[in-house]
C-alpha cells in the first residue's frame, strides 16, 4: 500500500540528508532543479498528445480545472482571510531585491513559460506518434517518472541547505499556521470539488494535496489517474502561482498572511522574490517556514490518499 510513498520519499529524504557547502555546486542543484522541471512538463505534452479524441479531452480538462481551481481557491481565500484577521504580520516597505520582477507581467512571464513548455510537449508528441507510435507515449511516461526522483533529489537537497534550521521551523508560528490553514482548507476544497468531477472523494483529496507544486502533483496524479487528470493537477496548480503573482502586491500589507499562503508551496521558491519585494523582510521567513512545510506534505499526501 505504501511502496508508491517510499519511493517517491526516499529521494527527498536521500537529498535532505546531503551536506552542500560550496556555493558553485548549489548553483548547479538549483539550475538541476529547474531543468527537471521543464524536462518533467514537456514530457507530460507529450503523455497528453496520447489522449484518444484529443481536442475533446482537452475541453473537459479546461473545464475540469477551472471546477477544482475556482473551488479551491474560494476555500483557501476564505480559510486565510480569516487567518489574517486573528494573526497580524505587518509587512515592511518595499526593498530593491536582486533579481526580483518589477512587475506582475515580469512575474508572471516565468508561468507563462512553464505553459509555453506542455504545449511545446504535445506538438510534439503530435509529431512524433506517426514514428513511434503508442511506445512514445510509454516512453515519455518512464522518463518523467525519473525525471522527478532526481527533482526530489534535488528538491530534498534544496530543502536541507535553505539555512533554515528545524528549531527555527517548529518556533515560527504564523509560517506553521498558514501551512496549515491552507493545507486543510485545500483538502476540504478536494472533498467539495470530487463529486462535480465524478471522483472519488480520496481521489478528491489527492487532487488538492499538490498545493501548488505543479510538476509533482502533474507526474504523481498522471501516474494513477492517467495523463487527462494529471494535466488538471498541474494547470490546478500552475494557476495558483499566476494567481499569487497578482494578487501579492494588492494586497500584502493589508493582509500578509493571506498573500503568503496564497502561492502554497510556491512561497518558499517562486513567489518568494515578490513577497520579499512588496512585503519586505520580515514576510521571508515566515514564507520560506511555509512553503517548506507544505513542500514536505504534498508527496506523502497525494500518494497516501491514491493509495486509499
Amino acid at each position: 500500500m505504501f511502496s508508491g510513498l517510499l519511493i517517491v520519499l526516499l529521494p527527498l529524504i536521500g537529498g535532505y540528508l546531503l551536506r552542500v557547502r560550496s556555493p558553485r555546486l548549489l548553483e548547479l542543484i538549483n539550475r538541476g532543479v529547474s531543468a527537471s522541471v521543464y524536462l518533467i512538463l514537456l514530457l507530460m505534452g507529450v503523455s497528453l498528445a496520447g489522449l484518444e479524441n484529443l481536442a475533446g479531452q482537452l475541453s473537459t480538462l479546461g473545464g475540469s480545472t477551472l471546477v477544482l481551481f475556482s473551488i479551491t481557491m474560494v476555500f483557501n481565500l476564505a480559510a486565510l482571510g480569516w487567518l489574517s484577521r486573528r494573526l497580524t504580520l505587518k509587512a515592511g516597505a518595499s526593498n530593491v531585491v536582486e533579481n526580483a520582477p518589477t512587475s506582475k507581467l515580469a512575474a508572471i512571464k516565468g508561468s507563462l513559460l512553464l505553459l509555453v513548455t506542455v504545449v511545446l510537449g504535445v506538438v510534439l508528441g503530435l509529431l512524433l506518434a506517426p514514428l513511434w507510435g503508442r511506445e512514445l507515449f510509454t516512453t515519455a511516461d518512464l522518463l518523467a517518472e525519473w525525471a522527478l526522483y532526481a527533482l526530489l533529489v534535488l528538491i530534498g537537497c534544496q530543502l536541507r541547505n535553505s539555512g533554515m534550521a528545524l528549531k527555527q521551523i517548529l518556533l515560527n508560528r504564523l509560517g506553521l499556521a498558514i501551512a496549515a490553514t491552507l493545507a486543510a482548507s485545500s483538502l476540504l476544497a478536494g472533498l467539495a470539488a470530487a463529486p462535480l468531477l465524478s471522483l472519488t472523494p480520496f481521489e478528491g483529496l489527492a487532487m488538492a494535496s499538490g498545493f501548488g507544486w505543479y510538476s509533482l502533483s502533474a507526474i504523481l496524479i498522471g501516474d494513477q489517474l492517467g495523463p487527462l487528470l494529471g494535466g488538471v493537477a498541474f494547470f490546478n496548480d500552475l494557476a495558483r502561482e499566476l494567481l499569487a503573482f497578482v494578487l501579492i502586491p494588492l494586497i500584502i500589507h493589508r493582509h500578509a498572511p493571506l498573500a503568503i499562503g496564497v502561492g502554497g508551496a510556491t512561497s518558499m521558491d517562486f513567489t518568494l522574490p515578490v513577497i520579499q519585494q512588496h512585503g519586505g523582510v520580515a514576510c521571508v521567513p515566515v514564507a520560506v517556514v511555509s512553503g517548506f512545510i507544505l513542500s514536505l506534505l504534498s508527496p506523502p499526501l497525494i500518494l497516501f490518499f491514491l493509495s486509499l
